[in-house]
């Protein structure tokens, strides 16, 4: 049965819009160019960071987020971007009596961003800065499911990428959800590889029934 659910951070939780919109204006580029160029690089199964170097050969994001934090434009994101579905399902799911946490690729300022806007509401948030390693390294999702509470069996994992969510995932143990939506989940959603996902999802509100259809099956 599950009885715990992990979710990643953009387009799981974040709709990253507006953020990646900001990064167009940092460079100077068409926000409309820049979201062609984003698909463009996810769709040949590249590193969404070479979206970047199209633009500005060498561009070190580390750096350009302490600049633009220095000009005081940094990185950010509020209730605002949170997708509508977000605070019903985790509602929802925590008065099924799961046990809830938030852990995916981000940096500090983000994961302080995520405290604020999800303590106590959920029961972990940990962060790829926080842990040392990124996803899809194993040692991430190793460490989420030590984190967690319950067996690699009982967690389900829900995420919007293939690649960097759902088969490491599923390759430490877990359960998985994939959510088809923002840039990966659109893309990645007719790759024969999503039959790994224990289930697909449209948006966060289907968990809760998902959830208890998947148990209510188990348990026969």
């Amino acid at each position: 049965m599950i009885r715990a659910v992990m979710f990643d951070v953009g387009e799981c939780l974040v709709d990253e819009t507006r953020e990646y919109g900001t990064w167009a204006d940092w460079l100077g580029v068409p926000r409309h160019t820049f979201a062609a160029t984003f698909g463009a690089v996810i769709a040949r199964g590249q590193d969404y960071r070479e979206t970047f170097q199209v633009f500005r050969p060498g561009f070190d994001l580390s750096e350009e987020r302490e600049r633009r934090a220095a000009a005081g434009q940094p990185e950010s994101y509020g209730e605002d971007d949170l997708y509508p579905d977000v605070r019903p399902a985790l509602a929802a799911l925590r008065a099924a009596g799961l046990w809830l946490g938030i852990a995916g690729n981000q940096t500090v300022r983000s994961g302080r961003i995520l405290r604020e806007l999800f303590t106590p509401d959920v029961d972990l948030i940990a962060t790829s800065d926080d842990w040392g390693v990124s996803k899809p390294d194993p040692a991430f999702f190793r460490r989420a499911v030590d984190t967690a509470p319950v067996d690699a069996r009982e967690l389900l994992y829900v995420g919007d990428r293939l690649d960097n969510d759902v088969l490491p995932a599923a390759a430490a143990g877990m359960r998985t959800a994939l959510i088809r939506r923002g840039p990966w989940g659109v893309i990645q959603q007719h790759n024969p590889a999503t039959s790994r996902a224990t289930m697909r999802i449209d948006g966060l509100h289907e968990l809760p029934e998902r959830i208890a259809k998947f148990n209510a099956e188990t348990a026969h």
